[in-house]
């Protein structure tokens, strides 16, 4: 049979249409395909919720493909192994308590195993503001990040979430519109975005799970996002603690929906 151009380019509309009708309405829409999103996202769809996740970049896994200064390994403490063994990925023993991964294996186990779980991951979409109703985050309004980095103006689309996670590491992207566009405190000590601070990897990792709460009512912070909003220290490349945030600000959402 003759391969047809425009058949190809039908398939492609037609399931991409298909997947962005069905998630206009979720139960938790995830912004950040960095390690804590993946995480939160593979167990609240393992658990049968509706869930679908934002990455503004064109590939998923946040810091964890470079591990440190591009040297591809990640260190995580034995406590996350436990999620790595959920996602297939393949560790060593280093010394004591520390754990080496490959970076590259690990964010290809993990967008893997959270798809077929039931995560749907939209890729190259920035998310430029919040939907309110009246004083809760109810749900988010997106546009292609390729837009967003033109400067066109081309308005957006919005989709509803019984909940939003704010995954967006260091930039706290979410967490941003709510503060400067919304009335009431944030969730942390001085009402506001605290910062991220100098880093102290064994404080930021106990943190990183700490810090993982509701911060406005129907928006949660996890991984750095977290630690940025509660001016937590940042933590360099281990990532036990992205894991175990993920895990945490998922078990959360569970109880609630």
């Amino acid at each position: 049979m003759a391969i047809d151009e425009i058949e190809i380019s039908r398939a492609i509309i037609d399931r991409y249409h298909e997947k962005l009708i069905t998630n206009l309405e979720t139960d938790v829409a995830i912004v950040g395909g960095g390690p804590s999103g993946l995480v939160a996202g593979y167990f609240l769809a393992r658990a049968g919720k509706k869930v679908a996740l934002y990455e503004r970049k064109l590939s998923i896994g946040g810091g964890m493909w470079g591990g440190g200064m591009l040297f591809n390994e990640i260190v995580l403490q034995s406590e996350a192994l436990p999620i790595l063994d959920a996602f297939g990925i393949r560790y060593r023993r280093y010394r004591d308590d520390y754990y080496t991964a490959d970076g590259v294996e690990a964010v290809g186990s993990m967008t893997a195993v959270a798809a077929r779980a039931g995560l749907t991951i939209f890729n190259c979409v920035t998310v430029e503001d919040v939907m309110m109703k009246p004083d809760r985050v109810e749900g988010l309004v997106i546009n292609w990040a390729p837009v967003e980095m033109a400067g066109l103006h081309v308005d957006p689309l919005t989709v509803r979430a019984r909940f939003v996670i704010d995954a967006t590491g260091h930039d706290t992207d979410v967490v941003r519109v709510v503060e400067e566009k919304t009335p009431g405190r944030l969730n942390t000590p001085t009402g506001g975005i605290m910062g991220q601070k100098a880093m102290w990897a064994d404080r930021a990792e106990s943190d990183t799970t700490q810090n993982t709460r509701e911060i406005f009512p129907g928006l949660y912070v996890a991984g750095m996002a977290a630690n940025a909003a509660a001016g937590g220290p940042r933590m360099g490349p281990i990532f036990g603690g992205m894991l175990l945030s993920g895990e945490k600000v998922a078990r959360e959402l569970l109880e609630r929906l």
